[in-house]
């Protein structure tokens, strides 16, 4: 279960060994005894892939879901002023992406109290 204060990572362009180096220096603290800060991320190859599944829409919708906290998808249509069916497509593909969550009635919300966006440029090509 996320704390109130969890954060998403979403990283464009970072290599694989950096998320397996992160995995394996929280498997040493494990084996060490030591808390582990939970870590929850996303990566994308590239910001097309990124702006494909965090649209303006679904970053709208999360924000409106910060502030309301749980809720139907129904109500979350309402209070965005926007179609049911695309909300709930929007919330389909933002569940996917662990953006938001499904509570155990059916009630969607953000559980993260901050989505961070680390996107790394291609490294310079020598002359």
């Amino acid at each position: 279960m996320k704390t109130n204060n969890a954060v998403l990572h979403l990283t464009v362009g970072e290599p694989v060994e950096a998320s397996l180096a992160r995995a394996a220096a929280a498997m040493k603290a494990a084996k060490q005894g030591k808390k582990i800060k939970p870590y929850f991320g996303v990566g994308f190859d590239d910001a097309g892939g990124m702006f494909a599944v965090f649209t303006p829409k679904r970053w709208e919708l999360i924000g409106a879901l910060r502030e309301s906290g749980a809720t139907t998808i129904a109500e979350l249509a309402r209070r965005l002023k926007r179609d049911y069916k695309n909300v709930h497509n929007d919330c389909e593909r933002l569940i996917e992406w662990m953006a938001i969550e499904k509570d155990e009635n059916g009630l969607i919300f953000a559980p993260y109290s901050e989505i961070v966006v680390d996107m790394k440029l291609p490294d310079k090509k020598a002359a």
